[in-house]
């Protein structure tokens, strides 16, 4: 029984990978919408860039964070 309480205890935080994986999964749909609703959306190569960076960024924190909460 307190071995199971230590293991508990020493694991860490999931609260961040769920904090990067919800704002991911927000800026997914948001990007949808925006596709679907605006066919000018991106509008122009930095627009279209711009976008295209924030996304790795996102899932490159998405999945450093399940990494490190492994």
């Amino acid at each position: 029984m307190i071995s199971l309480l230590l293991a508990e205890a020493s694991e860490p935080s999931k609260t961040p990978f769920y904090i990067a994986g919800g704002v991911l999964a927000v800026w997914a749909v948001l990007v949808a919408f925006l596709g679907i609703t605006q066919p000018e959306f991106p509008s122009g190569r930095a627009g279209r860039n711009g976008v295209i960076a924030l996304t790795v960024l996102l899932v490159a924190g998405a999945m450093s964070m399940a990494v490190v909460t492994s």
